[in-house]
């Protein structure tokens, strides 16, 4: 157990030999508690219980500790109803340094030419609210959370900002539990295509700018963009559609306007630039017809406009 693949150290082998949080002979888990109230995988009456083999093969990862598992997919409303256990908030901060360090790790590794800043935006491009809860919904993560009644009936198992934090949360929980070894593995199996990606060029990172210069290569319109505010002001969520010729080709969400329309533009992007032929053939088939009816509005407001200059000359003449 506690491995991702048949070669390295076991859990807590990898654990003393790389993590420092183990050397001080402590609890993994934050609370005592948990050990009872977490590990036999019930959740408060309100959530099913934890499949931990179902969730191990979708991470890939196999637990030596089940207990960080349960902690990782805790959110703070269910841990206020189980009587104030630890949530994942402490499990998201360990992850998040854990996941800037990996990615920041192997782009400076992976591309040496690549300059600071450069290396900068390929990390701010794959660590970011948008791009991990996509991840999580990939995993399926959302069905594994641990929610209060409120959150979970709220539809917080497809909010983005949760579903980012678990990833992160598990991201921590994978360090502690297997080590450096077992996180980087973790977060290159779950990202390495889109650092790829990112790391493709100048402004690879922004998928607005790609999808634009990819529109504007085939049809001479911009897309368009529509983005729709809920929540309260603390807790702001946007989603975000974007259009080719009044056609949808893209959907995404996130916390703030620029992060729900960059997911929009990224799965644009994917779909237009994927399947490019097939997806904008209507685009350019239209494109004649709509320069056609152009040309031929033009020419009526020509004639219209001659008409009445005619008129007017006549009018004045007469007088």
């Amino acid at each position: 157990m506690g491995r991702l693949s048949d070669t390295g150290s076991t859990g807590s082998e990898a654990l003393n030999a790389s993590s420092p949080v183990s050397s001080a002979g402590g609890p993994l888990v934050d609370d005592p508690g948990l050990a009872a109230g977490l590990a036999a995988d019930t959740a408060n009456g309100s959530n099913e219980p934890i499949d931990q083999e179902v969730l191990a093969k979708r991470v890939g990862y196999n637990f030596g500790e089940p207990q960080l598992l349960s902690q990782a997919l805790s959110h703070r409303s269910w841990c206020a109803e189980a009587g104030g256990l630890p949530s994942n908030e402490r499990l998201e901060f360990l992850g998040d340094a854990v996941l800037g360090l990996v990615v920041a790790e192997h782009t400076y590794l992976r591309y040496p030419d690549l300059p600071e800043g450069a290396l900068a935006k390929v990390r701010a491009a794959v660590v970011n609210t948008a791009v991990l809860a996509e991840v999580a919904k990939g995993l399926g993560l959302g069905d594994f959370l641990r929610l209060g009644r409120g959150e979970d009936s709220s539809g917080g198992r497809s909010k983005p900002s949760i579903l980012a934090n678990a990833a992160e949360a598990l991201i921590g929980a994978v360090y502690l539990d297997g080590g450096w070894d077992a996180a980087t593995r973790l977060v290159l199996d779950l990202l390495g295509p889109r650092i790829s990606e990112a790391a493709a060029g100048p402004g690879a990172e922004d998928f607005k700018t790609r999808l634009q210069e990819l529109v504007l290569s085939r049809v001479a319109e911009l897309p368009r963009y529509e983005v729709v505010g809920t929540g309260p002001d603390h807790a702001r969520h946007y989603a975000a559609s974007v259009h080719v010729r009044n056609e949808l080709v893209g959907r995404g969400e996130g916390r703030s306007k620029k992060d729900a329309e960059q997911a929009a533009a990224r799965q644009a992007w994917r779909v237009l630039g994927g399947h490019r032929e097939d997806a904008l053939a209507a685009v350019r088939a239209d494109e004649e017809t709509a320069v056609r009816t152009s040309q031929e509005t033009a020419l009526r407001t020509d004639e219209e406009t001659a008409v009445r200059t005619n008129e007017g000359s006549g009018t004045t003449a007469d007088a």
